[in-house]
C-alpha cells in the first residue's frame, strides 16, 4: 500500500515511528523522504538515519531520498546509489506543450497557436534545460502576453532562460547572434556551414558531430560575437560556463563544483558550452599556490572534454596564447583553432556599416571608405567606441552626427595595435603556421 504517515513532518519524530512500520516479513516497501538531506547536519538525526539503514539492510525495504542536489554526510554516503534526474528530453517537451497549450484553449477560446512543425521543433529545442513547472510556465507567459502562441515567442523563452540562469549554478544562458552582424571570418562561417546539419540528425551517419572549436587572437575583434553566430547555425542554445564560480576557498568544493558543471552540460545537452577567456581560467602554473586545486580542475576538464559522449560542442576563445596550457592545444580537444586577426580593409567597411545602423545612423550619409581607410589597425570594439564617442561629440554640440565628427574620435584613438604591437607582432608569428586564419 502507499500513504502518508501522521506526524512524519519532523524528522526525528519520523524516524522514530518507521521502525514500526517496516515489514520484518520478505513483503517489498519503499519509503520515500523528501528533502531529508537538510536534516542530516544534527548528529542525532543522522545517528537514527544510520541505525534505520541497519535495520533494513537485509530487509525488502528500501529508502529513497529526494532532493535537489546530492549531498549526503560521509556516514551514509557509502550505503546509498545516485541516480540523477536529468531535465525533460525533447519528446517530454513536446507533450507538456500539447499538454499547456490544450489546458489553456480549455479556459480561453480566443487563444491561437501559430506554429508549423519545424516552428514547433524549435521552439521545443529552446526549451530545452528548463524544468516541467517552467516550461508550463513560460508557455502560459507567452500567450498570455498576447493570447498567441508563435515563433516570435522564442525571444521570450530565450529572456526567461537567461533569468533562470544568471540565478542558478555555474551557467549563463546566452542569446545567439545572426551571421550578418558580423564582419569576415569567411573560414569559420565555412567551416560551421559544412557541418551545421550534424546535431540535427541531418549529416552523414558515419561521421560524429564536431566537438568545439578554439578562437584565439587580438582582442576586440569579435571572437564572442561569432561564437553567438555559430551556436545560431548549429540551432543548439548557448550555455557560458562561469568557471570562476567554480573557485572556492573550501578544501575539495570546487573539484565537487566542476562535476556538478559536467553533469549539468550531460542533462543539457545538446549544447553549445562557451568557455570565455579561457586562459584566465586554466593559467599554466605549478599548482603550489593553491594546493593544486587549478592543476587537479585542469586535468579532470581535459579528461572530460576528451571522452565525453554527450552532444556538448565547445567554443572556447582565448587572448593570451603564452598562458594557455600546451595539453589544450592537443589534436582531439579542439576540431579546429581559428585565429582572428585585426580587421582588413574591406571588413572594416562592413564593421562602419554593422554599428552605424546599430546607432540608428544611415551609412549611406557617411564616407565610409575614408572612415575605413582612417581607422587602419582598428579593431572592432574601437570602431564601434568611435562611432559612440562622436554621437555624444554631436549631441552635446547639437549637431547631426557626421563622418567629421567620426574621424576626429579615430584621431584621438590610440588602438590596441599601436599599444601592444610587440604582442601582437608575436601572436601572429605564433599563429601563421599552428592555426587557421578565421
Amino acid at each position: 500500500g502507499s500513504g502518508t504517515f501522521y506526524q512524519t513532518r519532523e524528522p526525528v519524530g519520523m524516524l522514530r515511528l518507521l521502525p514500526d512500520v517496516i515489514r520484518p516479513n520478505d513483503e517489498p516497501a519503499l519509503l520515500v523522504l523528501k528533502d531529508m538531506h537538510k536534516y542530516l547536519d544534527d548528529s542525532f538525526v543522522l545517528r537514527l538515519t544510520r541505525d534505520l539503514l541497519n535495520q533494513i539492510r537485509n530487509t525488502k525495504t528500501t529508502m529513497v531520498i529526494l532532493a535537489a542536489e546530492f549531498k549526503l554526510p560521509k556516514d551514509i554516503e557509502n550505503d546509498t546509489a545516485h541516480i540523477i534526474g536529468g531535465y525533460p528530453d525533447e519528446k517530454e517537451i513536446a507533450s507538456i506543450l500539447q499538454e499547456t497549450t490544450t489546458e489553456l484553449l480549455k479556459h480561453n477560446k480566443q487563444i491561437k497557436i501559430s506554429l508549423d512543425p519545424t516552428e514547433k521543433d524549435k521552439m521545443v529545442r529552446s526549451l530545452k534545460g528548463l524544468s516541467i513547472q517552467q516550461i508550463r510556465n513560460i508557455i502560459s507567459q507567452c500567450i498570455i502576453d498576447n493570447n498567441t502562441l508563435s515563433i516570435s515567442d522564442l525571444s521570450v523563452i530565450e529572456g526567461a532562460k537567461k533569468k533562470i540562469y544568471d540565478q542558478e549554478g555555474f551557467f549563463e544562458f546566452c542569446v545567439s547572434e545572426q551571421e550578418d552582424h558580423i564582419a569576415g571570418f569567411d573560414n569559420l562561417k565555412r567551416w560551421v556551414q559544412e557541418r551545421r546539419d550534424s546535431f540535427n540528425n541531418g549529416g552523414p551517419a558515419n561521421l560524429p558531430p564536431p566537438k568545439g572549436v578554439l578562437l584565439m587572437g587580438v582582442q576586440g575583434c569579435g571572437k564572442s560575437l561569432a561564437i553567438k553566430v555559430i551556436a545560431r547555425e548549429f540551432s543548439l542554445p548557448l550555455y557560458r560556463l562561469d568557471l570562476g564560480r567554480l573557485y572556492s576557498k573550501y578544501i575539495g568544493e570546487t573539484e565537487q563544483n566542476l562535476q556538478k558543471a559536467l553533469l549539468t552540460t550531460a542533462k543539457l545537452s545538446p549544447l553549445c558550452l562557451w568557455l570565455d577567456e579561457i586562459e584566465k581560467l586554466f593559467a599554466a602554473s605549478a599548482g603550489d599556490v593553491d594546493g593544486g586545486v587549478s592543476q587537479r580542475v585542469l586535468a579532470t576538464f581535459l579528461t572530460w572534454m576528451q571522452e565525453r559522449q554527450s552532444n556538448c560542442f565547445i567554443a572556447a576563445t582565448a587572448n593570451n596564447i603564452y598562458r594557455l596550457p600546451p595539453e589544450f592545444l592537443r589534436k582531439g580537444r579542439f576540431d579546429e583553432i581559428f585565429f582572428v586577426d585585426l580587421p582588413d580593409a574591406a571588413n572594416r567597411l562592413v564593421l562602419f556599416n554593422i554599428h552605424l545602423k546599430k546607432r540608428g545612423l544611415d551609412p549611406a550619409r557617411f564616407d565610409i571608405n575614408k572612415l575605413a581607410a582612417a581607422a587602419t589597425d582598428f579593431n572592432g570594439a574601437e570602431i564601434e567606441q568611435a562611432i559612440i564617442a562622436a554621437l555624444y561629440r554631436a549631441s552635446m554640440e547639437k549637431q547631426e552626427t557626421s563622418t567629421q565628427h567620426i574621424l576626429e574620435q579615430i584621431q584621438t584613438t590610440k588602438p590596441l595595435s599601436v599599444l601592444k604591437a610587440e604582442d601582437i607582432t608575436a601572436l601572429r608569428e605564433w599563429a601563421k603556421d599552428r592555426t587557421v586564419p578565421a
